[in-house]
């Protein structure tokens, strides 16, 4: 009986999945000759795809989530995108990593992800052209910014073209079943630290925690010593083979990574973006209040302000700035404008579209 009920559902099925199939290479077919007509120019276009992605979740009836939409036609975009010209995104590796899945959530799985031995590399292949993008880490949301990526973007000439919001996820693994045994936990210095809680109250104070130089470092680590175990994510843990002991380990359970997506072009407003710069302001009293002047008189949201080292002179400071909206909106330009009048150094470091979590 039931599956004389069943089989008109699959029937309609099989009817919608060739319906589908259809339209997807009708849609593949426009994008390959988008490409065409482009020839060699920017064939990527963020502020595009934001708008697609946009326009999708507002017209999802469900029961599929906005979400689960969103990273279909992501993947959909990215096989199309791939007929002109597939792309190449520089990260920090090795593979496994939470900035390659970072990655392939923005560009989706058609991209080609190329693991860098460090941030620093990663960058120089795109300045050079080699690759495309490059994808970094630059907040956390419980241990805060990623000091490197933001002294490469102040000397580099890459623009902030996209962000990518990750929520973070560790897992302790290993080779073998259970924790006896275990001497020594592997982990990227900030995943100990996001799991420094869970790691005093569940392993005794004698296990070293060994710090390397990526979650995916430590699961390889873990999978040839018998007496280790290592904090990653998924990924790492599918790439290394180990068995996964605890899952969500980490201590805040909102655990937020924010990563930037670095290239040549400078973006269009799509009118749901952020603006990132960099300025610096004299060693004075009342400095930081006369150079932000400009952004609450125009009436601008600042989402970050962070202070850093300029390493131009001892005591002398940059300061990381976000802003909501595009460079190209009229309360945008002119808070830039008026902080341009108020300092000797401002660096728009991009406009792009704000990330979906």
């Amino acid at each position: 009986m039931s599956d004389e009920l069943i089989k008109p559902h699959r029937d309609a099925i099989d009817t919608i999945d060739a319906e589908i199939l259809g339209l997807l290479n009708q849609r593949a077919s426009h994008a390959r000759r988008i490409g065409e007509i482009k020839g060699s120019g920017v064939i990527y276009r963020p502020e595009r795809e934001a708008q697609v992605l946009q326009r999708i979740r507002e017209l999802n009836p469900g029961p599929l989530s906005g979400e689960a939409v969103a990273r279909l036609f992501r993947e959909i975009m990215s096989e199309c995108l791939a007929l002109e010209k597939p792309l190449s995104i520089a990260y920090l590796g090795p593979e496994g990593t939470f900035t390659q899945l970072a990655a392939t959530k923005h560009f989706g799985h058609a991209a080609r992800t190329v693991p860098c031995a460090s941030i620093d590399e990663a960058f120089r292949l795109v300045e050079a052209r080699t690759l495309d993008y490059v994808v970094a880490p630059v907040e956390n949301s419980t241990e805060g910014s990623v000091g490197r990526t933001l002294d490469l973007m102040v000397a580099s000439p890459l623009k902030i073209c996209g962000e990518v919001v990750l929520r973070i996820h560790h897992h302790l693994l290993r080779a073998g079943e259970g924790l006896d045994g275990v001497a020594r936990v592997y982990a990227h210095a900030q995943a100990l630290a996001q799991c420094h809680e869970w790691l005093n109250k569940h392993l005794p104070a004698s296990v070293e925690r060994i710090p390397v130089v990526s979650n995916a470092e430590a699961a390889r680590l873990a999978s040839e010593d018998t007496g280790a175990a290592a904090i990653a994510g998924q990924a790492a843990a599918e790439r290394f083979g180990l068995v996964k002991l605890a899952e969500n380990v980490e201590d805040e359970p909102n655990n937020t990574t924010r990563f930037v997506v670095l290239g040549h072009q400078d973006v269009g407003p799509t009118g749901h973006d952020k603006t990132s710069m960099v300025v610096s302001a004299p060693n004075r009293p009342g400095a930081v209040h006369y150079l932000l002047d400009p952004i609450a008189a125009n009436g601008v949201s600042m989402t970050k302000f962070e202070s850093r080292p300029s390493r131009a002179g001892l005591w002398d400071y940059v300061f990381f700035i976000d802003v909501e909206g595009h460079r190209c909106d009229p309360s945008v330009a002119a808070a830039l404008a008026g902080l341009a009048e108020r300092t000797s150094y401002v660096k728009v470091l991009g406009s792009y579209p704000q990330a979906v979590l």
